[in-house]
């Protein structure tokens, strides 16, 4: 697999996170040891993810000492798990009101840790690895609420809020810079094999509870309100609403990004 062009250096997003356990440590004494062994006791991003992910996804089936190993090795073959990493923990930050720190996201946030094990399982599923993939992906269901197909495609700086009930299928693609919120689901129509999931192309917001259902397009920058049920391609800088889903005016989100802004008011309210 191509590396993805992600440009994100980890240096600064680290940085501050290791700051923000210190002072956490610091300020709540009954979770020191939790921190250093999560955060303050690593020198990269990927060590500290190693380590997280695998005492959350560990049991007694697969322990979390085989599983840190496992997850070591992903981060090793592609550095750029670690960038990709670092920029969804980057836009939490910035798109989430409720996230005032590195620490929340990466510590406690179901939408990032989801969305990070999904990484890892993706590259277990390109190492025809499939089994051990798809056990990370029950686990994952299990313990964040999230259901995501290891072979599904998943850009960069892609924030998935609150994430209770997400579901994405084994052809979706979600290109970078997307936001979700929960209970969004990129699903088939019916037991057609092949290629049969959405295609959710850069910048698209995607309102909670909406079901884009089918091997169909969301253009670039387009939005998709609340609760929408998407059987039809939308078109670039669109925003739909309603079941099934229907245009709202004219072109939208001229100059502006919807998953960056994340304004779901439909136009005329």
């Amino acid at each position: 697999m191509a590396e993805p062009r992600v440009f994100e250096a980890s240096g600064g997003v680290w940085a501050q996170l290791r700051v923000e356990a210190m002072q956490a440590a610091a300020e709540e004494p009954l979770l020191a040891s939790y921190l250093h062994a999560s955060i303050l006791h690593h020198e990269r991003i990927e060590d500290a993810l190693s380590y997280h992910l695998a005492q959350k996804l560990g049991h007694g089936d697969l322990p979390a000492l085989q599983l840190r190993e496992v997850i070591r090795e992903a981060y090793n073959a592609e550095p750029f798990l670690a960038a990709q990493a670092t920029r969804d923990m980057r836009v939490v930050r910035e798109r989430d009101p409720a996230c005032r720190t590195y620490l929340q996201p990466f510590l406690y946030f179901k939408g990032y840790g989801g969305l990070q094990s999904y990484r890892i399982a993706n590259w277990l599923w390109r190492q025809e690895r499939e089994i051990l993939a798809y056990h990370l992906q029950s686990r994952v269901s299990e313990l964040f609420a999230v259901d995501i197909h290891p072979a599904a495609t998943i850009g960069a700086g892609v924030f998935i809020d609150h994430a209770h009930g997400i579901v994405i299928g084994e052809t979706a693609i979600v290109e970078d810079d997307v936001s979700m919120l929960h209970s969004v689901t990129l699903g088939g129509t019916g037991k057609e094999g092949g290629d049969r999931h959405p295609k959710i192309r850069r910048g698209v917001m995607i309102g909670a509870g909406a079901k884009v259902l089918g091997n169909i397009e969301v253009g670039e920058d387009a939005r998709i309100a609340a609760g929408s049920v998407v059987l039809e391609n939308v078109a670039p800088r669109c925003t739909v609403a309603g079941v099934p889903a229907r245009p709202i005016g004219g072109p939208c989100c001229e100059g502006v990004k919807p998953a960056e802004i994340m304004n779901q008011r439909l136009e005329g309210e």
